[in-house]
């Protein structure tokens, strides 16, 4: 059976050709990266896949978004696009398809990929529990957050979750000083604020301020990549906090979901920084949770580094909803 499998985020629309076999084995073609910004709908993005791929298509597709996706009307976080399932099919000229948060998605990919698909980043070196509570979390342009529970069976379940708009709690004098600079603009100052890939902004520019050093507004790609390269010890700062902020939020997830069968780091940013988080500050703000601390260092934390866990993992959750 062949799917189309989409996975869509605030800035780019993945499409891919899933192959599943008899086994239930799940085989990606080479994705196809379109911008979000370069159409004025999801449906002329199918369109220009469709004819990328000789005019025809599977009748099928698992969709992977970022946002809420039990609405007749489906609206992105970080997008302006619009999709209402109930046209789907008329539109896309599918028989079938599966709808899915993008990071219920990746909770799938998580579920379903093998041990080597994923690297240690802290906690104890051993392999995510096999049956329990698992958290997902992962910043992109955005922050998603989803809850796998592995049955002993085999068998597992996915919750999709709002994890990323919860209240940023800071630790120290840095991240209340990162807090009142976006609460100049934000009445409530998620942690999507903080720990999602263009926070790198605010956090540099904060920096800066309590140094005193005037830096002009910029792309926040730019700093990311001078924070990585090392040619820019401010960036470079403004990334080892970002990192420290991501592990206390991760920490924080893990707590208020159970998830201590282990945590896992998605997206591709993380996998961008997984070398600066292994040797940043944010092994030591997950366990930094007070009494529980002795808990938080006991949960292995992972990253997968699957290439395309969220369109893999739409693809699987469109096996599970169709048979």
């Amino acid at each position: 059976m062949e799917i189309v499998t989409v996975d869509i985020g605030g800035t780019h629309a993945r499409f891919a050709i899933a192959t599943v076999a008899r086994d239930g084995t799940i085989i990606l073609d080479e994705p196809d990266t379109l911008h979000t910004e370069d159409h004025a709908s999801f449906q002329t993005a199918w369109e220009s896949f469709r004819e990328r791929n000789g005019g025809t298509l599977p009748p099928r597709v698992a969709m992977a978004i970022a946002g809420r996706v039990n609405d007749d009307v489906i609206r992105f976080t970080n997008n302006p696009w619009i999709i209402r399932p109930a046209l789907l099919k008329e539109k896309l000229g599918v028989e079938q398809y599966c709808i899915v948060n993008d990071f219920e998605a990746v909770a799938h990919a998580v579920a379903r990929v093998g041990e080597d698909q994923f690297i240690h980043l802290t906690g104890p070196d051993k392999p995510l529990a096999p049956t329990g509570r698992l958290s997902v979390i992962g910043p992109g342009t955005g922050l998603g957050v989803a809850h796998l529970y592995r049955e002993t069976d085999g068998a597992y379940r996915v919750s999709a979750t709002e994890g990323g708009h919860i209240d940023f709690a800071p630790l120290d004098q840095i991240d209340d000083a990162i807090l009142a600079r976006l609460r100049k603009r934000h009445t409530r100052v998620s942690v999507e604020r903080v720990v999602a890939g263009p926070a790198i902004s605010d956090i540099y520019q904060t920096l800066a301020a309590m140094e005193g050093k005037p830096v002009a507004e910029e792309d926040d790609v730019a700093i990311w990549t001078r924070g990585q390269d090392g040619s820019d010890s401010l960036a470079a700062a403004a990334v080892d906090r970002f990192c420290m902020s991501l592990g206390s939020v991760a920490g924080d997830i893990a707590l208020a979901q159970g998830g201590f069968g282990g945590v896992v780091i998605a997206g591709g940013l993380g996998y961008r920084i997984r070398e600066t988080l292994l040797r940043s500050g944010f092994a030591e703000r997950f366990k930094a949770k007070g009494r529980f601390r002795e808990l938080m260092a006991s949960i292995p934390v992972k990253l997968i580094t699957h290439p395309q866990p969220g369109l893999f993992g739409a693809a699987a959750a469109f096996v599970r909803e169709h048979k």
